[in-house]
């Protein structure tokens, strides 16, 4: 289990361990079958043991097969065993957690999160619901749309409704206008495009030119494309989103979608400008500008193949990108702005660029890709780059790097708080080509780093300057420089140490010290 509480703190334990310790405000004693546990609790304390204790002011959990039905306040937790049924509400900082099999429902306000283990449905962080569903077998739709259609004005004002749905048609919706407001209640929407704007599904091919989208509601997300063989095609179009969990533009279940000159702009929480979810797809966005304003939406949040070229796009409370998964991300001639300035979910590290695996089954595991040329990537909160819990490969090309004032680390591949213990860092391969590059490398003992200083590249910084930790290797081309910034520990070193400026620094490489002198 792995999440980031506020308020509160939890002693969890297996089948057979022995807890003791005391318990104040807000804190909690979990336990497996079996297990010991003795201490003290005070105010809004939970005792947990078998069906049928009681304790005043408390909360009681058991074993399979037990309902519980309750409200929580602050700090308190529900949890329990595999088959047991948990309905409440929670306040600040409160979690849900739990084993496999176990259903879990309640609402979460301001830093809450939800942990369990495999089969469990979760709501994740960075706009990525988890857990298990199946597509709905029919939508509900203000209007179903089979024909081209010119200057329409479309309206939802229902909950689990779309304004527009294209289902299995070839059509054409020139200089319309969408309004969509009216919530959805969960992850289906975040699947299968439940309460959007525009839907199109089924193998639809849906164009849309000059026209303006805006939804107002909770999972709203602006124009969905779903399924195999779906593709949707929007340009001169403005997209404009204002709850959470609503992204501008949405791609899953191995749909297409191909957006030019379009304005996209969303303000809720978990609510990237272009967003994929379970299934993934391709994305292709050229020409476009997209800003999101809201905790935990990136300019791009990608579990599909995503191509950006010529564009804008800038997230001011979140990572500029994240890449979950075996999944890609290929920006050309583009500039892209992160502030990571509040974390979100199980988030530890500040950062521009998170390359994670969540293990939430929505995101395929296996090798990703960050690949950019040209344009810029700016951070103003944290590292440039932070790999954990997956192995990527990221291509640098002519990029202007521009960092965060609070930090000078260009790439932390290091464990977080996704993946097992001890097996959760990251392996990556960096390729610098005509690539100038500043700042610090972090690799810490579960990771690895292959990183290649290619034809017509400097790098200027350290690796691991604290000591030797994880793997690390290192090529520096004939034509390329490495300026040290303190001293450097790797492993592998292949190039000419002519073409490292040693300053006042030792590189060491396998535990031999080179230096200048």
């Amino acid at each position: 289990m792995n999440g980031q509480q506020q308020t509160g703190q939890n002693q969890m334990g297996m089948p057979g361990q022995q807890m003791n310790g005391q318990q104040q405000t807000g804190q909690n004693q979990m336990g497996m079958p079996g297990q010991q546990m003795n201490g003290q609790q005070q105010t809004g304390q939970n005792t947990m043991g078998m069906p049928g204790q009681q304790q005043t002011g408390q909360n009681t959990m058991g074993m399979p097969g037990q309902q519980m039905n309750g409200q929580q306040q602050t700090g308190q937790n529900t949890m329990g065993m595999p088959g047991q049924q948990m309905n409440g509400q929670q306040q600040t900082g409160q979690n849900q957690m739990g084993m496999p099999g176990q259903q879990m429902n309640g609402q979460q306000q301001t830093g809450q999160n939800q942990m369990g283990m495999p089969g469990q449905q979760m709501n994740g962080q960075n706009g990525m619901p988890g857990g298990n569903s199946s597509a709905p077998t029919s939508y509900t739709a203000a209007s179903t749309v089979t024909t081209d259609a010119n200057g329409q004005t479309y309206t939802s004002t229902k909950d689990e409704e779309n304004a527009i749905l294209v289902d299995g048609s070839k059509v054409t919706l020139s200089n319309i206008t969408v309004s969509k407001t009216g919530d959805s209640s969960g992850e289906d929407s975040d699947f299968y495009g439940i309460n959007a704007g525009i839907l199109a599904d089924n193998g639809a091919t849906l164009t849309i030119t000059g026209s303006e989208i805006v939804t107002d509601g909770a999972h709203a997300n602006g124009v969905f494309s779903y399924g195999e063989n779906t593709t949707v095609k929007i340009s001169d179009s403005t997209i404009t989103t204002t709850g959470n969990n609503s992204g501008g533009l949405m791609t899953t279940g191995g749909a297409t979608l191909i957006a030019s000159n379009a304005s996209i702009s969303t303000a809720g929480n978990s609510s990237a400008a272009i967003r994929s979810d379970r299934g993934g797809g391709t994305v292709d966005v050229t020409d476009s500008t997209g800003t999101t304003s809201g905790v935990g939406s990136p300019a791009i949040y990608s579990t599909a193949d995503i191509s950006v070229s010529g564009s804008t796009l800038s997230a001011s409370t979140s990572e500029a990108v994240v890449i979950e998964g075996g999944n890609s991300v290929t920006i050309t001639d583009s500039d892209l702005t992160g502030n990571n300035s509040i974390l979100n979910g199980q988030s530890t590290t500040a950062t521009n660029v998170l390359i994670y695996q969540s293990m939430s089954g929505d995101a395929q595991e296996g090798a990703s890709e960050f690949v950019m040329s040209g344009g810029s990537l700016t951070a103003l909160t944290g590292s440039m780059f932070h790999v954990t819990n997956v192995t990527t490969t990221i291509d640098l090309t002519n990029v202007t790097l521009n960092y965060a004032d609070d930090s000078d680390v260009l790439l932390d591949i290091s464990a977080d708080s996704w993946g097992t213990s001890g097996k959760n860092g990251g392996n990556a391969t960096v390729n610098l080509t005509d690539q100038t590059a500043e700042g610090d490398i972090i690799v810490d003992d579960s990771s690895s780093l292959t990183l290649n200083i290619g034809s017509g590249s400097s790098y200027t910084g350290s690796i691991n300057s604290d000591g030797a930790s994880g793997s690390v290797s290192v090529s520096l081309s004939s034509d390329s420089t490495w300026t040290l910034t303190g001293d450097t520990y790797i492993d592998s070193f292949e190039g000419s140490l002519d073409n490292v400026e040693f300053g006042d620094y030792k590189l060491y490489i396998n535990g031999l010290a080179y230096s200048a002198y």
